[in-house]
């Protein structure tokens, strides 16, 4: 390609000194014409050139054939959801409920939706070539927009889709775009930083400008512009107009006395306009950087005719453009010196008509509150209702939003006013759906105080579920508890707060009062509310679970879940069977009901916005993919998940990820990778919400710090399970391997009597669960090895369901067999222990493969190194069936949600699946997979 950015577009003076960032760009925009996609994120102090550099590149895009698309953030656009998204791609806002909760706490959370919505425009727009989508300043975006981005571009990053995202910096600190771009840079996207221009790049500009080498005294005036290739232009052309240069030889030297200030330059620009062109600039500042031609003429009480003089007049000089369907001030530093000439007192006054004319016209609040919120003093009936419109619109869709006007408002609103309980009301709700449960805790509180009757109950609700979130059950218990005690409370609030109680007494263990209160619901259900019986279902259904009743644990939970498809509980609740469905059928090996059932709640989630859960998904998910022994799809499944937690501000469920990921880590021998994960994962915040997370993250922490050779610190952790048989059997059913490991772990330590704990409850859960086959096959290998019975040993290594385990029987069975010294028994040893290598193999678990082929070794048997799994690292023979299913569904041109939704996946979990694809395949766009699937296929059909 001859052609690229640094040509025709780039003539501009301003762009001597920016080679290299070219360079960056071009080689993004080439990428896309082979099908990659990237991030380009772009960022500087005001005037550096960043919106000059986007629309350079969005030219160049445009003629190269690509599909060009350009949205802009801006002050007074900050609180919409999505704005700058969506005026890119041309999307009207989507049309939300309002925020009102019915009474119930817990609003549903439409986040999810919008940024499902928004993938159908994009595959749009990458389906017929390479697209670029330029969104310029960031620093004003609102935080949906971020977690679109955030989610959206790992979404499309096998797509040639280019991003560029642009922001101005030194405006103030913005620490959540500060995060996302840190991310992106961190996952791979291409960040440029636009310094002042340097000595070199100076005498450039100024000799294109003056067209002659520039004298010593010339150059001084960078210093003036503070090397802002902007406003330094600006200041030559000004004096070169005014004659302050005298050029002779080639040389020009400065003669002007008088040098003026680059900002006084930008004044002067203005000044030269006509008063009524600077007026209703001045108005058009307060309407944004850019602006809607009516509502300027609304302001203005003129005629769009009427002001067209005006706009010739300032588009001729260079002040505004054109810019889509609206006009822009052609740089900030333009807008900033038209805003800056009003007084405060003008500015707020201006902004008070903006906003009443807005609320006047009707539809969305929320434009009106972003003039309002300038403009409103304390106890400003008009602007706070006004907020109070905006803040419940966005609940939904952008609930961090939502908490912004709420708690704007509420500083606005003085102690006695009466409307202030109800905005401290919505502030809650907004506060807890982005996870800031804290603040939304401190807020309940004394708003209970002051609250009447209905909304004080509805406050306490609510409280007692951020405190369940919050990881503190047995607040929540108390104050549900206490709600409870009224007797005016509503049917459906009753039954809210019995499902906290219930579900916070499952977090506690404390099923002995949880059993006693779910009986007493069942007998007079009539009383009760649905979500007060699911409440007592799931209850009834965690004891007969730990009590080792497998049957009966499916038969409440079934019930459970017909009333849940009744749509009788709240959106809340409804997920929770599902999940523990899906938790269930993976305890007892069964992989595919598992999935189903996890499907289906995440289904739920999205549909009902129970955004707080968003992640648990692709969590179960990953739990059930390790028990499969799909070690990368697990990881997978578990980065996925734990990216979602970030997203959505749900950080207590990224330790969950943190666990499985330690403990494949160890699978493969990866100990530094291992203790990292460990390392973080005891930073991270807990999760009780993650249902039965606590018996699984103790035995993790236990295997891992056994492999780490720390034994005692291994039996310190599961000493509580030791000598408690509830724990045991918790801890056994959730996580089948323990059984052996535990069993194992107390023979090496010398405690014998653990052991034997730990194959009698074994035992008995197999006794009490004939019907599953796991619990047999893990009581057998506990068994076994306190026994050292070969028989027992045996069976496991022949039945038991988890791969892993059966090559853990196996490897066991034959250093049993080893330690006998007969010789048939020494053949039988090698069978079992190739039996185990190979098993650890198949499955990529590296160090457990490497510790059967030493056993192999001492008994004088070679067996191959694991040679090839360096060569499975890379290529289309090192990917796993899940990533192999993907491959050929978007080698066929599906889309990532397309894919997810053939695969019961979830587009993030494809998108995961995607980059370890690319990365094993060494390629970096859709294109070359498809080829290398039409190379791969015939040999794979074959």
């Amino acid at each position: 390609m001859a052609e690229g950015p640094g040509s025709r577009e780039t003539s501009w003076p301003g762009w001597r000194g920016r080679s290299r960032e070219w360079a960056l760009v071009a080689d993004l925009l080439r990428a896309a014409r082979v099908g990659r996609g990237g991030v380009l994120l772009v960022e500087g102090r005001p005037g550096v050139g960043k919106s000059r550099m986007l629309d350079v590149a969005a030219a160049t895009a445009t003629r190269w054939g690509y599909r060009v698309v350009r949205g802009v953030a801006d002050e007074l656009t900050q609180l919409m959801p999505l704005a700058p998204l969506l005026s890119a791609l041309g999307e009207p806002g989507c049309t939300l409920r309002t925020g009102d909760s019915d009474g119930v706490p817990g609003p549903a959370d439409q986040r999810l939706q919008l940024l499902d919505q928004l993938q159908g425009p994009l595959e749009t727009l990458v389906a017929h070539g390479p697209a670029l989508l330029t969104l310029d300043d960031l620093q004003w975006t609102d935080h949906m927009t971020l977690l679109a981005l955030r989610s959206l571009t790992g979404d499309f990053a096998s797509s040639p889709l280019i991003w560029m995202l642009a922001r101005t910096t030194g405006g103030g600190h913005t620490p959540c775009l500060d995060r996302v771009f840190t991310t992106l840079e961190r996952e791979g996207a291409t960040r440029i930083r636009l310094e002042a221009l340097d000595d070199a790049a100076v005498t450039e500009v100024v000799a294109d400008v003056l067209g002659a080498a520039p004298e010593p005294d010339v150059l001084a005036l960078a210093g003036i512009a503070d090397a802002n290739p902007f406003l330094l232009v600006h200041l030559i052309e000004k004096l070169k107009r005014e004659g302050g240069f005298r050029i002779a030889d080639g040389r020009a030297t400065l003669v002007s006395t008088r040098l003026p200030s680059a900002r006084a330059v930008t004044r002067e620009r203005l000044e030269e306009l006509s008063g009524p062109t600077r007026h209703m600039l001045q108005v058009a500042g307060v309407l944004g950087r850019s602006f809607p031609v009516k509502d300027l003429a609304e302001m203005l009480g003129e005629s769009t005719g009427d002001l067209l003089p005006m706009l010739e007049e300032a588009m001729s000089a260079g002040i505004v453009v054109s810019a889509g369907h609206e006009l822009a001030f052609r740089h900030d530093l333009l807008w900033e010196a038209v805003t800056e000439s009003l007084s405060s007192a003008v500015r707020r006054a201006l902004h008070r008509e903006a906003g009443e004319i807005l609320l006047k016209r009707g539809g969305s609040a929320v434009p009106a509150a972003a003039h309002l919120i300038h403009s409103a003093g304390h106890g400003d009936v008009c602007a706070l209702r006004a907020l109070d419109l905006a803040a419940r619109e966005v609940l939904r869709s952008s609930p961090q939003t939502a908490a912004d006007l709420a708690t704007r408002a509420l500083e606005l609103t003085d102690a006695t006013d009466p409307d202030w309980v109800g905005r401290a009301a919505i502030a809650v709700d907004a506060l807890t759906a982005v996870g800031r449960l804290c603040e939304a805790a401190d807020l309940a509180r004394p708003a209970l105080s002051r609250a009447p009757s209905a909304l004080a109950h509805r406050l306490r609700c609510a409280l007692a579920y951020i405190l369940l979130l919050s990881g503190r059950p047995a607040d929540a218990v108390s104050q549900a508890d206490s709600l409870l005690s009224r007797e005016d409370i509503s049917r459906d609030l009753r039954g809210v707060a019995q499902w906290t109680v219930f579900w916070g007494l499952i977090s506690l263990n404390d099923l002995r009062e949880g059993q006693r209160r779910a009986e007493a619901v069942l007998a007079d259900r009539d009383r009760h509310s649905d979500a007060a019986v699911v409440g007592a279902l799931l209850m009834l259904s965690r004891c007969a679970m730990t009590d080792g009743r497998v049957d009966e644990s499916f038969t409440h939970l079934d019930e459970a879940l017909q009333i849940g498809n009744s749509g009788a509980v709240e959106a809340v609740q409804r997920p929770y069977a599902r999940l523990l469905l899906g938790h269930l059928h993976r305890c007892l090996c069964q992989f595919d009901a598992a999935d189903l059932a996890i499907r289906s709640a995440e289904e739920e989630i999205e549909a009902l916005g129970v955004t707080v859960l968003a992640a648990q998904p692709a969590l179960f998910r990953a739990r059930v993919k390790l028990a499969a022994a799909r070690l990368d799809d697990a990881a997978a499944e578990a980065e996925a998940g734990m990216m979602i937690a970030d997203d959505m501000g749900t950080h207590g469920f990224i330790r969950v990820g943190l666990s499985i990921l330690a403990y494949i880590a160890v699978r493969r021998g990866d100990m530094d990778g291992a203790a990292r994960n460990m390392k973080r994962y005891a930073c991270e915040p807990g999760a009780p919400g993650m249902l039965f997370g606590s018996a699984w993250e103790r035995w993790v922490e236990a295997v891992v710090a056994e492999a780490q050779g720390d034994r005692e610190r291994a039996m310190d952790i599961l000493r509580p399970t030791y000598t408690d048989v509830d724990r045991q059997r918790r801890t056994l059913i959730t996580a089948p391997l323990a059984a052996a490991f535990m069993t194992r772990l107390a023979l090496a330590s010398g405690n014998r009597a653990y052991a034997q704990t730990i194959v009698d409850t074994a035992d008995q859960l197999a006794r009490r669960n004939p019907g599953y086959p796991i619990f047999a096959a893990a009581a057998a290998h506990a068994r076994g090895l306190l026994h050292a019975d070969p028989a027992d040993l045996a069976f496991a290594a022949a039945n038991h369901p988890q791969l892993w385990e059966r090559a853990s029987a196996a490897e066991d069975l034959g250093v049993l067999l080893t330690m006998s010294g007969a010789s048939a028994d020494r053949e039988r040893a090698i069978g079992s222990l190739d039996q185990a290598h190979d098993g650890y193999q198949q499955i990529g678990a590296l160090r457990d493969a490497a510790r059967a082929r030493a056993r192999l070794r001492a008994l004088g048997v070679r067996r191959r190194h694991w040679a090839r799994s360096h060569q499975r690292e890379f290529g289309w023979d090192s990917l796993t069936d899940t990533e192999r299913a993907v491959a050929k569904l978007i080698a066929q041109g599906l889309t990532n949600r397309q894919a997810a939704a053939r695969m019961f996946l979830s587009p993030h979990t494809v998108s995961a699946h995607l980059r370890r694809i690319f990365t094993k395949l060494d390629i970096a766009s859709r294109a070359e997979l498809a080829r290398i699937f039409a190379e791969e296929r015939p040999d794979r059909d074959g």
